[in-house]
């Protein structure tokens, strides 16, 4: 297969969801920190539906570095993660960097994790060095990422940083992966035979608002740990057993108690607490078994997990053709 003398060593993929009052300092270190670097690059906006601006800002920047921009547009707003895998597919370089454009991870920083990735890892995660995060995140990541680490045995020390770089040979890897719900480094994770992790700045955010509320981080890990283990089904089913026999032997007590020492009303407050208390269990046993049958319900839909509207980017013949299913437009250089 031949290779095009423009095929970037480099590609850095960073989402873009409602980021319009970021993208103009984003802009002004991405591409100087990249151009230091003194290696072919690239760089994939995906643009998750943004209702702001966004759009228009991206185009702009297009037209003004259309070498090395690309704009990767979703016809609607499918999630941080799956823009990132739509990223992936369009990118060519054979070393991937993932980036926030929120700036709260320093653009300088993707020379260090390029420079680890030369040294032979084919999977660069980052810690934050001290994070810029409200109190009540850091404390509620931190947790979560410890007991994420003890269900699916992923090790990802900072797993709400977006800050990454995976090989080739990982990206292509996901790239035929078809789950409807995934956790991108997770998943690279899972894929990669020499990973390793590096400490990186971290600032705080240069402009608008986070996109990650308490609910969507508990969400986030909600997919994290049925997407990449079985162990809250085992474990619920253990318990299921364990209870199980302590009933039997609640009820053997109390048939033993009625015969022997006639009927009484004395402790009927705490066997309704007990009973509630199973109840409460129950429920949340079949609220984890729906969370896996939601997900087999999202995967046997055969949907696509995203859909390009377009694609800008300078016309290149040697450019491989767009996967099925998926709408893409290829434009040269032009001003409007």
């Amino acid at each position: 297969m031949s290779v095009s003398p423009n095929q970037p060593e480099i590609s850095v993929v960073i989402p873009i969801y409602n980021e319009q009052a970021g993208l103009a300092a984003l802009f002004a270190r991405l591409y100087p920190a990249l151009d230091a670097l003194g290696a072919r690059y690239e760089i994939v906006f995906v643009n998750d539906g943004s209702r702001d601006n966004s759009v228009s800002i991206l185009a702009e920047q297009f037209r003004k570095r259309p070498d090395v921009t690309r704009v990767v547009l979703f016809n609607g707003n499918y999630g941080q993660h799956m823009a990132i895998l739509a990223g992936f597919e369009a990118a060519r370089g054979d070393i991937m960097v993932t980036l926030d454009a929120d700036l709260q991870n320093p653009p300088e920083e993707i020379g260090n994790l390029v420079a680890k990735m030369r040294e032979g890892y084919d999977y660069v995660g980052s810690i934050r060095r001290k994070r810029q995060d409200v109190a009540w995140r850091t404390y509620a990541s931190k947790a979560m990422n410890r007991l994420r680490e003890r269900i699916t045995n992923i090790k990802i020390t900072d797993q709400g940083n977006m800050l990454r770089a995976y090989g080739r040979n990982i990206v292509d890897l996901m790239n035929q992966c078809a789950e409807v719900n995934t956790f991108v480094p997770a998943l690279a994770y899972r894929f990669a035979r020499n990973p390793t992790e590096i400490v990186v700045e971290h600032e705080e955010r240069a402009a608008g608002e986070s996109k990650y509320s308490l609910y969507s981080l508990i969400r986030l890990n909600f997919d994290l740990v049925t997407g990449f283990s079985l162990v809250p089904l085992q474990f619920y089913s253990m318990m299921g057993m364990l209870m199980s026999l302590i009933s039997g032997l609640l009820v053997a007590v109390l048939v033993v108690r009625r015969l022997f020492l006639g009927a009484e009303a004395e402790g009927v407050f705490t066997l309704f607490a007990i009973t509630f208390f199973f109840m409460g269990v129950i429920l949340f046993g079949i609220g984890l078994l729906g969370e896996y049958v939601g997900r087999i319900f999202q995967q046997v839909r055969a949907r696509p997990r995203y859909v390009v509207q377009t694609i800008l980017q300078q016309k290149d013949e040697s450019q491989p053709a767009p996967p099925p299913g998926v709408e893409k437009r290829t434009v040269g250089r032009h001003h409007d």
